[in-house]
């Protein structure tokens, strides 16, 4: 090729590039031109435990939601209770409680189903499902987003952990609930279904009480707590979990994360 001609050709093509190219660094140069979408808090519980074989899945489904975040305009806050029915059956597992139970026990009445089982996953009081199904979870999920919510806002400072939700929707009367939880726990199971295994569980759930009383169709709430005391605890790897949540319909009508205040 001529070598004047191939010099031509390059040029051109630097040019013709850099001007396709220019608007596209215009784009991402104004990112104010596209303001994020604040997401929508939606409450994930899992009931499981370690003596169950089919819950490994489904704990790992827990953790793919919460740290993928995979729903758009959602930020999933998972809460996951160990059940206590389990321990009986040869192996006994230490986060399980029978407050927990009960807790499930409540959304067996709720949703008209038969009995509790496990894994049992529970989107924001309002629907129920196996817990290991990830696809119904996102799509349980987006369906939730839409639903209107009050908004919450919790801090702790040193011990105490405050509440403030106004904007709630129509509701009976309702309770809110603090809940901490705690990542990066490890079980060696050595007896029952799963024995032999090792669990790297995330998002257990340590402590679950109730901290404030809404009176039937109350708008706006305020709550203080304590934080509370639980043995052989990593408070650097928990989250303070706050929700309102109707006593008869069971759903969940505000939730958030308290944050530290500085």
């Amino acid at each position: 090729m001529n070598p004047i001609l191939f010099v031509s050709i390059f040029l051109f093509g630097l040019i013709t590039s850099g001007c396709f190219t220019q608007p596209a660094e215009g784009q991402k140069a104004n990112p104010a031109s596209n303001p994020p979408v604040a997401r929508v808090p939606v409450i994930v519980e899992l009931f499981t435990s370690e003596g169950c074989s089919s819950c490994p899945p489904a704990d790992r489904a827990l953790k793919f939601l919460a740290d993928q975040q995979p729903v758009a305009n959602a930020e999933i806050i998972p809460l996951a209770f160990h059940v206590d029915y389990w321990d009986n059956l040869g192996w006994k597992d230490k986060f399980s409680s029978a407050a927990f139970t009960r807790r499930q026990e409540l959304y067996v009445t709720r949703f008209g189903i038969e009995s509790s089982y496990t894994p049992e996953m529970v989107v924001d009081g309002r629907s129920e499902f196996i817990g290991n199904d990830t696809g119904k979870a996102a799509k349980i999920i987006a369906e939730a987003v839409a639903d209107r919510k009050g908004m919450l806002t919790a801090n702790i400072s040193g011990e105490s952990v405050t509440v403030s939700v106004n904007g709630l929707p129509d509701h009976h009367t309702s309770t809110v609930f603090l809940a901490v939880t705690e990542d990066g726990l490890t079980s060696d199971v050595k007896g029952g279904e799963n024995s032999g295994q090792r669990f790297n569980h995330t998002s257990v759930v340590r402590s679950l009480s109730a901290i404030g009383v809404v009176e039937k169709d109350a708008n706006i709430v305020e709550a203080k707590s304590s934080v509370p005391t639980i043995a052989d605890w990593k408070r650097e790897n928990s989250r303070f979990v706050v929700f309102v949540q109707d006593n008869i319909s069971r759903k969940i009508i505000a939730a958030g994360v308290a944050k530290l205040a500085i």
